[in-house]
């Protein structure tokens, strides 16, 4: 079994729902990215998506967008994001990590290389926010090859031939974006209209089914996780990051932000 499989069964049977933190990585420095990923797990995280800074970040709102720039002028590229969870997974060898990102970096890297690199670091799937699905057969296929899950968006005008398509091919999990826009607009979320897409969703999907953009507390990600396998948190915890002062305050910040999100799932 991958780490997927092990970590999303292990949530089913204890009747619980996955909490993925988002974090970039490099930010709020590069020291801090491995200490930071270890709280958020001894916080309750169930995976990570960790991401890879980028230049142009277009699906991302300004809170992620500043993070990365400010990732990317510290040196965070690609090679550091890869030497980060190899360091992680010296200590951690079971929860699934995720690389949220573009396809540019990628593409320069070479796909091939980067799925062995990937894979040999310890990644377990990647996030390709403008890879379209119809476009993606390719990619996918030398991912496969190496163990590397190609992770799947939704959203809201996904239409049903695209969903279906989708859900042939979706691998790890799903990952529903909760409306159209950009990350960080949680005034945006419309909780009803997203659990009632949501449970359309899971009727189709093979693999399980994440919610995420908007969900910025415990009261959000309650709401969301009544009818997702799990929820995404991003732009609200790279804002509480952003201000941290050294390695031990972003480890600080980033336990106490999930620590509660961990106990509105639970409860």
């Amino acid at each position: 079994m991958t780490r997927f499989e092990r970590k999303f069964a292990d949530l089913k049977a204890a009747n619980r729902k996955a909490l993925i933190p988002f974090v970039t990585a490099g930010d709020p420095s590069l020291e801090s990215t491995v200490p930071v990923m270890h709280a958020l797990v001894d916080a309750g995280a169930d995976a990570i998506e960790l991401g890879v800074p980028f230049s142009d970040p277009m699906a991302d709102g300004p809170t992620i967008q500043r993070s990365s720039e400010r990732a990317l002028a510290r040196g965070a590229g690609l090679r550091y994001v890869l030497e980060a969870v190899e360091v992680f997974r010296q200590q951690d060898d079971e929860t699934p990590i995720v690389l949220m990102g573009y396809l540019n970096p990628v593409e320069i890297h070479g796909s091939e290389r980067f799925a062995a690199e990937a894979v040999a670091a310890g990644v377990d799937g990647v996030l390709l926010v403008d890879l379209p699905p119809e476009e993606a057969a390719e990619t996918r296929g030398i991912f496969s090859r190496h163990g590397l899950d190609l992770i799947a968006l939704a959203s809201p005008t996904t239409s049903p031939e695209r969903m279906r398509m989708l859900c042939q091919t979706a691998q790890g999990y799903l990952y529903y974006v909760s409306f159209a826009g950009v990350t960080g607009a949680s005034e945006r979320l419309d909780t009803v209209a997203a659990s009632d897409r949501l449970r359309e969703i899971r009727k189709l999907s093979p693999v399980p089914v994440a919610a995420g953009f908007g969900i910025k507390d415990a009261a959000s990600a309650r709401a969301m996780a009544v009818d997702a396998d799990g929820v995404v948190v991003g732009s609200a915890l790279v804002a509480l990051l952003g201000g941290a002062t050294d390695t031990a305050d972003a480890v600080s910040r980033a336990a106490a932000f999930l620590a509660p999100l961990r106990q509105a799932l639970d409860a």
